[in-house]
């Protein structure tokens, strides 16, 4: 009897945490979608990574909404104890983008090695990475590709733009 209990729950909650969002089921108007930036908040790459957040932050804001959508920008700190960044980190990082269901694009870390941990994890998400750009850049492609694809499904319009 507790078996059945404890399925029913984990279907429950299991539903409960899919449905919202934008994930598979696309993105009605108002809805808020989240693009997650990853880099190092801390030691000596902590500059390169603030600007990235902080140009991130500042063309969500300056662009408002689009398309009925409004965006959420989330950073992440790539490092750890000694202020550098860490593949368990940035694989952390990059799965915790997966786990959001408003989760639209991952602007990855400015170390190339350490997106070439995050990249296969997002991608098999179906969230598109962009990196190799401020963070301003990527917000606007971002936008772009929502404005130019289905804003119904955020998610689908970013990754075929750009992952």
């Amino acid at each position: 009897m507790a078996k059945g209990v404890l399925v029913a729950l984990f279907l429950a909650a299991l539903v409960a945490v899919t449905l919202p969002g934008c994930g598979e089921e696309g993105a009605a108007g108002g809805a808020t979608v989240t693009v997650y930036v990853s880099a190092p908040m801390g030691g000596p790459e902590m500059k390169a990574g603030r600007q990235l957040c902080d140009g991130a932050r500042d063309e969500a804001a300056r662009q408002g909404e689009v398309e009925g959508l409004r965006l959420k920008v989330i950073c992440l700190d790539a490092t750890e104890g000694g202020g550098r960044w860490t593949l368990a980190q940035v694989g952390a990082n990059a799965r915790r983008a997966t786990e959001d269901s408003t989760a639209i694009a991952y602007v990855g870390e400015p170390d190339p090695e350490a997106r070439r941990q995050s990249r296969p994890i997002v991608d098999a998400a179906g969230i598109a990475q962009l990196a190799g750009m401020t963070g301003r850049e990527a917000v606007a492609r971002v936008w772009a590709a929502i404005a130019d694809g289905d804003e119904s499904e955020p998610r689908r319009a970013v990754f075929d733009a750009e992952g």
